[in-house]
Formats: structure tokens, C-alpha cells, sequence
């Protein structure tokens, strides 16, 4: 069940960008599962990839790839992960990229895979192959909604976010797509995510912006706690809208980049919450009077993975000695409880350490039904904040997961 208004908007195309939509049957007929994106010659390429060690073959090519040649091609497959898929997987992953090479005249290194779905079972590359010819034969500038379609795998519905912007007589356009519901805790990025602009962009900017956005949006989500095997972010900058290519954060464009690129970004990282599975409640956890980022996190992050505090707020039960029991375990030296304030949206739970005089079990229950809940906590510590977005525990999620591979 998705929480909140998960609709797309009008998905801009970007100049420079064109997308093709097949038909391959990596794991299920009648499914859309294989995309390919064309991306102009001179677009510069940026990408961030899971930190987990069992990275996924076609993590570590794409890796390699990146370093080797301009990107002109995405290659993304859904329904088969390969990953822990050994030396045969990575022999997968180097041929579906060497025929869609040999198919397009661009060299092998220039083509980065994507593979999304089961881990651990071969990836029937053959199948994959089979699906280019009417991948190429679909590539548009319009498909952008469709792709949104073709990369999901437990997803209830596309993810996409579109905006332009205008500075100095140009318009300029940014649109991308996610998919992910769960396997997310990401340490980088989560899942899949293609992000496209036409600002003319410097590439070593370009992997610095990306990196700077993927820090407040993709790496501020849970679901579940766990980090994936094969999360990708890319984003592509074709430089088509005409500019002075941008080499400066100094720079009026640059700014005004980064803040819609941020916009962007949080969207589509939210709609991977609000599409969570299972979930019938977008929490929000915000942790203010920290002594540094990274404490703030850390308590955010233990309230936000807490299967004690997700399971009650499915229940609509506002439990709040959990939120305390997991302030407390998130490993912040020194915390004097006596300084924790804890509200649940604007009601007050926990003054100084202890039940707030004010609160009411029925003040506490109202707010418990509805489907968007803010849980703020004030540390007292010092002057950092920072901000996790998660959602619910529910019987559903129990059995999607159970049921996964049948």
C-alpha cells in the first residue's frame, strides 16, 4: 500500500537523452523488464554504487567502465540481480555490454550495466541479448514514464520527478526515475536511480554535485535496514541546453542547479519510502540539538530501524517508551537523558527525560492515525540536525518478502 500521493508529473525529456523499453523475459513473460538508455555523445556521467562487499557484477563493471570511457549507454535489466553469481556472472555481465557495443558501434566500455531483482541465481544473459534489437528499435525522448515502469521489480508503482528552471533567458530541465521498496538502507545511493539534466556540467563537479544531493536524499531513507547488493545512482549531465559548460560551485547556475537537483533527488528518494513495502505509514524522524551530524544520524537511524517502533506504528499505537529505549541505544557518548525532548508531530511526549506533564494517551492516539507522522527528538546537545524518512513494519512486508521467489 503506498502512502501519500505517489503520482508523475509531466516527465520532461532531456535533450540528449533517449530511452528504449523491451520485452525480454529475464524473469516473468508479459513484463516490460529490460531498459536501455542512449545518452549523447559528450554527456559526462556520474554515479554512485552500494558499499556492500557482495556488490553485484554488474556494480563492479560499471565501475570499471566508468573509468575507462565516456558512457553512452545504460543497460538495465529487472527480475535477476547477478549477484553472488561468481566469475559466470561477471562473463554475464561483460557480454550483455559487449553485444548492445556491438549493436551500437560505441566500444564495450562505454555501455554500464544494471541488474535488479533475485541474488544469488544466474542471469540468463541470452534472454537479455534477445530483448536488444527491440529495446534499441523503442528509443524515445518521451519514454521516460515507461522506463519508470520497466525498472521496477516489488514496486507498486513508477517513480519519477521532473522539473525545469530558467536563468538567464535559458530553460533548463531535470528528470529522473527510482525504483526500490525494499533490501534499502543504503550507504551511498539506493537501488536503481537515473537522473538526467542538459546544464553543460564538468564532470569532476558534476560527480561532486551528485554525491552532495545523494547525501541528503537517497542516504537519509530506510525501509528495512538492509543495504543492497546492486544500488546505483546515476546522473547524466548532456550539456544540450547551450551553456557555458559549469566548472564552479561560484556560479549562479551551479546554485540554482543544486537546489533543484536536491528537490529531485528527496522526491524520488521519498517515493521509495512511501512505496516501502507493506507500508500504510511515511514517518519522519528529525533530530535537532546534536553535538555533530553524525550523532544526529545515528539516533534518527536507531529510531527509523527499531522493529519495535515500526511495528507500533502500524498498529497506530503510540508506544513512545520505544522511541526512548532507542534513543538510548544508538550509541551517542555521554547522552544526558535529562535533556531529550521527544514530540510525536506537535505533541509533546518526553520532557527532560521523563513523560511530558501535558500528554494524554488520546492526545498520543490521534495522531497515531494518521497515515504521515513526524517524530522529532531534541538531543540538547549542541547545534547539528539532520533528518531520516522511514516507514511502518507491517504483516505485508512479512509476507512479500516470504514469498519473494515463488
Amino acid at each position: 500500500m503506498a502512502v501519500g500521493d505517489l503520482s508523475l508529473p509531466v516527465m520532461h525529456p532531456v535533450d540528449g537523452i533517449r530511452i528504449g523499453i523491451a520485452e525480454a523475459g529475464i524473469r516473468y513473460r508479459n513484463r516490460r523488464d529490460l531498459v536501455v538508455f542512449e545518452l549523447c555523445e559528450g554527456a559526462n556521467t556520474a554515479a554512485v554504487f552500494t558499499t556492500n562487499a557482495f556488490c553485484a557484477a554488474p556494480v563492479q563493471l560499471a565501475k570499471t567502465h566508468l573509468q575507462q570511457s565516456p558512457a553512452r549507454y545504460l543497460l538495465i535489466n529487472t527480475g535477476n540481480a547477478n549477484a553472488g553469481t561468481g566469475a559466470k556472472g561477471m562473463d554475464a555481465a561483460i557480454r550483455s555490454c559487449q553485444q548492445l557495443s556491438s549493436m551500437t558501434a560505441v566500444p564495450a566500455s562505454a555501455v554500464l550495466p544494471f541488474s535488479t531483482g533475485v541474488i544469488g541465481e544466474q542471469l540468463p544473459v541470452d534472454r537479455l541479448i534477445s530483448g536488444l534489437p527491440n529495446a534499441l528499435n523503442d528509443l524515445s525522448a518521451e519514454n521516460w514514464e515507461a522506463a519508470a515502469s520497466g525498472i521496477m521489480t516489488t514496486d507498486t508503482l513508477p517513480k519519477g520527478a521532473s522539473e525545469q528552471f530558467e536563468l538567464d533567458g535559458i530553460r533548463y530541465t531535470v528528470t529522473g526515475i527510482s525504483k526500490g521498496a525494499g533490501m534499502i538502507r543504503p550507504n551511498m545511493a539506493t537501488m536503481l536511480a537515473y537522473v538526467a539534466t542538459d546544464v553543460a556540467v564538468d564532470a569532476a563537479l558534476l560527480q561532486a554535485l551528485l554525491r552532495d544531493v545523494v547525501e541528503s536524499s537517497f542516504n537519509r531513507i530506510t525501509i528495512d535496514g538492509d543495504t543492497s547488493t546492486n544500488d546505483a545512482c546515476v546522473l547524466v549531465a548532456t550539456g544540450r541546453a547551450g551553456n557555458a559548460i559549469v566548472t564552479s560551485e561560484k556560479t549562479a547556475l551551479y546554485e540554482a542547479l543544486r537546489v533543484v537537483l536536491a528537490r529531485v533527488f528527496q522526491r524520488l528518494a521519498q517515493l521509495i519510502v512511501r512505496d516501502g513495502e507493506g507500508a500504510t505509514k511515511f514517518m519522519t524522524v528529525q533530530v535537532e540539538g546534536g553535538a555533530s551530524t553524525q550523532e544526529c544520524c545515528d539516533v534518527a537511524y536507531a529510531v527509523a530501524h527499531s522493529p519495535l517502533i515500526k511495528t507500533a506504528f502500524f498498529a497506530s499505537d503510540p508506544n513512545w517508551g520505544r522511541i526512548l529505549a532507542a534513543i538510548g541505544r544508538s550509541g551517542v557518548p555521554d547522552l544526558d537523558v535529562s535533556q531529550i525532548f521527544v514530540w510525536l508531530d506537535d505533541v509533546l511526549l518526553c520532557e527532560n527525560g521523563g513523560a511530558a506533564e501535558s500528554y494524554t494517551e488520546a492526545l498520543g492516539a490521534a495522531v497515531m492515525q494518521k497515515p504521515e507522522i513526524t517524530i522529532r527528538i531534541a538531543l540538547g546537545r549542541g547545534e547539528f540536525n539532520d533528518t531520516v524518512w522511514t516507514c511502518d513494519l507491517s504483516y505485508d512486508y512479512v509476507k512479500i518478502n516470504a514469498d519473494y521467489r515463488s
